[in-house]
């Protein structure tokens, strides 16, 4: 396997923060969806690289091993155990010294064992359970688990307010997923076993899922709270009346209180946003009013208008 920068991938220098390795995810990730790429035959792949890049530079500890060890960072647990029970052994404290080259994915990496060839042989036997590097024989039980993935669900938001089935590709095979009402923008939730694949018999990986939960034209979302504006013509705001509002299960009637002034807010319970995994609970529904000024009045409007004014002063 070709060895591949992940900080190239994403467009980021190694001393990049965790802020600019999200942000560099999300631009590249948006821009090479293959649902937004359906002409490009390159583009599932592109995303499925940039997404195994985040997966390994977003987190720290993973961060670090692929530093040192670079595309072998998910053996670098056993590299270091072997190198401790080595040195235990008596080999001597620089027997692994060679592995600071895998960063570069070079052969040359092996070359710090000091004692030739039976050393290397000797390594591989417990790494992967056979002699000299082979990966399909099981002494040793030298299974590694295969690697976690990530991936974006993008969700409207009146999708993510209703309990629903969702088919998703996952590795080339088709998975059909649970979404609970309610969720966030930027939850994630994990698929065990949905990963990479393990190597010489190991467990495969985890599937991580991050829902990306796009804005609403009507509605803002605050936690399980939605918020919306309502147009008020003026003659209900004086004299009351009624208004149609607008809910995620359709439109209802409210009363509107005479004198009501501009930017007044009315709160509706339980008619915002589902709570994630409480059937039957709802935030509140936050109406803010937008008194509108009527225009293109007629002389005999503002006539009237007028002698309101007099009355008033």
């Amino acid at each position: 396997m070709a060895y591949i920068d992940y900080y190239k991938v994403l467009g980021v220098s190694k001393a990049a923060t965790q802020d600019e390795i999200k942000k560099a995810y999300r631009k590249l990730a948006r821009k090479h969806h293959p649902d937004l790429n359906k002409e490009d035959p390159n583009a599932k792949a592109k995303f499925q690289e940039i997404n195994e890049a985040n997966e390994v530079l977003s987190d720290p500890e993973k961060r670090k091993k692929y530093d040192e060890y670079g595309e072998n960072w998910k053996h670098a647990d056993q590299f270091e155990e072997q190198k401790r029970q080595r040195q235990q052994a008596g080999y001597g404290g620089g027997g692994f010294g060679g592995f600071g080259g895998f960063g570069g994915g070079g052969a040359e990496g092996f070359g710090g064992f000091g004692g030739g060839g039976e050393g290397f042989s000797d390594f591989f036997e417990q790494m992967f359970g056979g002699r000299g590097g082979a990966r399909g024989g099981s002494r040793g039980g030298g299974g590694f688990r295969g690697q976690d993935l990530d991936a974006e669900l993008h969700l409207s938001l009146r999708d993510a307010a209703e309990t629903h089935k969702r088919l998703i590709n996952v590795n080339g095979k088709q998975v059909r997923i649970t979404i609970p009402a309610g969720v966030a923008n930027e939850q994630k939730i994990k698929l065990k076993g949905y990963g990479g694949e393990g190597v010489n018999g190991g467990p495969k990986g985890d599937l991580y899922i991050t829902f990306i939960i796009e804005n609403d034209p009507v509605f803002k979302r605050v936690g399980d709270d939605l918020y919306v504006d309502a147009d008020l013509d003026l003659y209900t705001a004086i004299l009351g009346g009624e208004q149609e509002i607008e809910t995620l299960n359709g439109k209802v009637k409210l009363k509107v209180k005479p004198e009501t002034q501009n930017a007044t807010k009315v709160r509706l319970k339980g008619k915002g946003f589902p709570v994630y995994k409480k059937d039957g609970q709802f935030g509140a529904l936050i109406v803010t009013y937008n008194v509108k000024i009527p225009t293109n009045l007629t002389e005999r409007q503002k006539e009237l208008f007028r002698e309101i004014q007099s009355m008033n002063q």
